[in-house]
């Protein structure tokens, strides 16, 4: 088989769809850090949380505010809070726990994305990527905006450059630009329409580096990987590029300085943007469809492979490997097996067991442990609509009327024969109703005792 036309992105995928998440109309998903909660937002304005374990809705974050859809969805680092953008042109941002709003910002454009500052457990500044304007730092607790840059200053203002979204009111032209923050949230990285790769200093609104992309197509997408080691991008030229982020982890604005400072002698503004960026970020590899040319619509990296925790729905569920041949024991069934009669536990039942202390992962070494993570919410149980009640209602209500039609029955078991006054409470009714249910007709040898 000619391996040029093998889709390089097909792998152990699921063939059958396994179960289905469904409230509403949902418009965008978001996990948080560890997968176990996953948001979703609605095009009511909603936005639901499930717990990713037992697949039950265990929040509903409702805003009396907002009737439009919801555009994007955004985790904090440990998941205490939630940022929603909406077609409203709204920001809000959500306490999970207590499913209370925050603050809610008004935007002057549509926002397309939000995501907010990584570098915080209670972040109040977010990047918004709004529909035709470019990005912008927003602090959500003051309401202010900042605008970042996403071109280079063309060094020849004398010709015009090539508009590719004309818009009438006279503006520049614009299309809408991809960005987002590496792992600690210290640098900005910017797609815009020309093709090109921006890291941005969004503290004093300057472009560090400058990274080409082949082609010079609009980049769409563009997003980190959790450990801040990979940056993909997804162009209009249908191709996914995965570039490997040089720059360290940690202080990586320190280091942006420090490349620029030895490229001084540059004279070319330019091509000095363009030789810090070869050093900041390598092209490791790309995916086109080479068969059916697909548009992606939004790529981004996997975390973990998942494994299903049955022990979420059994406690004493244990797991194997592969399948071994069980042995039933001869007092399996038995009310009180006879090896737990002999059996003695070595546990001291008057040591203290420590239920709080979580140990840490290597998957989340960069996370504070002094920082409580939020990983499980209680799940909401939702009563069913009470209908046996209402049949009851119904029915009392229907003896009530033919007990008030006159018949005989009803006459004898009133005092004096007067008729009920229907302006009585449905306390009495139904209490005359009892009464009435319980009379009965004696029968014929009663009738004869009695004579």
């Amino acid at each position: 088989m000619n391996a040029s036309i093998i889709d390089p992105l097909q792998g152990d995928f699921p063939e059958v769809i396994e179960e289905y998440l469904e409230h509403g109309v949902m418009k965008c998903i978001a996990f948080n850090r560890r997968g176990t909660l996953l948001a979703a937002g609605c095009s009511d304005g909603n936005c639901v949380i499930w717990d990713f374990e037992t697949r039950g809705i265990a929040k509903e974050l409702r805003d009396k505010d907002c009737v439009a859809a919801i555009t994007s969805v955004c985790w904090s680092k440990y998941g205490h809070r939630i940022l929603v953008s909406a077609a409203d042109k709204s920001l809000t941002l959500w306490d999970v726990v207590s499913g209370e709003k925050i603050t809610r910002t008004i935007l002057q454009q549509t926002p397309l994305q939000a995501r907010l500052h990584p570098g915080s457990s209670t972040p109040s500044l977010c990047l918004a990527c709004p529909l035709s304007s470019a990005p912008i730092i927003v602090d959500l607790n003051a309401g202010s905006t900042t605008v970042l840059p996403v071109s280079i200053p063309d060094v020849n203002p004398g010709l015009a450059p090539s508009s590719r979204n004309k818009i009438s009111d006279g503006t520049p032209p614009f299309s809408p630009t991809a960005a987002c923050f590496n792992k600690y949230g210290d640098l900005v990285y910017a797609g815009n329409s020309k093709g090109e790769i921006l890291l941005i200093d969004y503290k004093s609104v300057q472009v560090c580096a400058m990274v080409p992309v082949s082609g010079g197509s609009v980049i769409k997408n563009i997003v980190f990987s959790r450990n801040g080691q990979y940056l993909l991008t997804n162009s209009n030229d249908r191709t996914i590029r995965i570039y490997e982020n040089l720059l360290p982890s940690k202080d990586g604005l320190k280091a942006l300085g420090d490349l620029n400072v030895t490229h001084d002698g540059i004279d070319d503004s330019v091509e000095k943007l363009k030789a810090v960026g070869s050093k900041c970020l390598t092209l490791f590899r790309e995916f086109q469809d080479a068969i059916t040319k697909m548009h992606w619509k939004a790529p981004c990296f996997s975390g973990d492979d998942y494994t299903e925790n049955w022990s979420a729905f059994a406690p004493d569920f244990k797991e194997l490997e592969e399948n071994e041949e069980y042995v039933e024991r001869e007092d399996e069934f038995d009310l009180i097996p006879e090896t737990e009669k002999v059996k003695e536990s070595d546990v001291n039942e008057d040591d203290e067991v420590d239920i709080v202390t979580v140990e840490k992962d290597s998957a989340f070494s960069d996370s504070d442990m002094s920082q409580e993570e939020l990983c499980f919410l209680p799940a909401i149980p939702y009563p069913d609509v009470p209908e046996q009640q209402d049949k009851c209602i119904e029915s009392s209500s229907k003896l009530v009327d033919s007990n008030n039609s006159g018949s005989p029955i009803s006459e004898e078991g009133r005092p004096n024969g007067r008729a009920n006054n229907h302006a009585s409470s449905p306390l009495e009714e139904d209490a005359g109703a009892t009464r009435l249910k319980r009379k009965r007709k004696p029968s014929e040898k009663g009738m004869e005792f009695q004579a």
